[in-house]
């Protein structure tokens, strides 16, 4: 089996670290600065952070926060929520950040993608999708699963391949926050209709979830309210992976 990444998610809403179900009811978790040091420190593969409010307040991510978030960890680090130009995505580069998510910027300008990836390689441009379940299958949304796009996944996925992304970060929108399991039907769609890695997000909530995604053979694991709430550390999920024969990354220090 494959190597698989760890990756907590800050969620961040007015300088807030937030949870919530499907992206609403959303309470407060922490400071990010605080909590992205914690995760680095304790063997987080990659951190995201995802300013949940920047596109439904119609402006850009805060890219000072992001600064000082980037100036605490010391593991790769990803940016989204309101990167809706080159200039944007080049100033969360600047500020520290290793990679930038764009979302309904690229819904709305798919030619986002490439413009980013041209500049600074596809390995920096990660395409984050929001999807919903219809009654024909699974559908695009936006603006923090508020918005249908009528986009059908697979027509979603060609695109964002074909304009450069160089990773996806698709989230369940239906399971997001449930704590019930990753929807193994939607990444296996996504795994078997792409060669882009693929972060798996939306719904884990036991140490079997994790489990589970590892053996669908995505490249990373995304998961929030477990860590920000205290059920499991980084080293109890990887040591449980490790015991279950998944090969997952570990700091030199760390006896797992």
């Amino acid at each position: 089996m494959q190597q698989v990444r760890i990756i907590p998610c800050l969620d961040v809403a007015d300088g807030r670290v937030v949870k919530g179900v499907s992206f609403v009811e959303l309470r407060d978790a922490g400071d990010p600065v605080a909590m992205g040091s914690g995760y680095s420190e304790a063997g987080a593969d990659e951190l995201v952070f995802l300013d949940i409010a920047a596109t439904r307040s119609d402006r850009t991510t805060i890219v000072d926060l992001v600064a000082r978030v980037a100036e605490r960890v010391f593991i790769p680090f990803t940016v989204g929520g309101g990167v809706d130009s080159l200039s944007v995505a080049s100033a969360l580069l600047r500020m520290g950040a290793d990679k930038v998510a764009v979302n309904s910027a690229a819904v709305r300008n798919p030619t986002l993608i490439r413009e980013i990836a041209d500049v600074f390689g596809d390995q920096c441009v990660v395409v984050a999708i929001d999807v919903r379940r219809n009654e024909v299958g699974f559908e695009v949304v936006t603006h923090g699963g508020t918005r249908p796009t009528g986009i059908e996944l697979s027509a979603w996925l060609e695109r964002v391949q074909a304009e450069g992304a160089g990773e996806l970060l698709v989230t369940s929108m239906d399971r997001d926050g449930h704590l019930g399991g990753y929807d193994q039907a939607l990444y296996a769609k996504v795994l078997a209709e792409t060669d882009v890695p693929v972060i798996a997000s939306g719904g884990v909530g036991s140490l079997e979830d994790f489990l589970a995604g590892a053996r669908l053979k995505v490249q990373g694991l995304l998961a929030a309210s477990v860590f920000h709430f205290g059920t499991f550390t980084i080293d109890q999920v990887k040591v449980y992976l490790r015991d279950a024969g998944v090969e997952v990354r570990v700091k030199d220090e760390l006896d797992l």
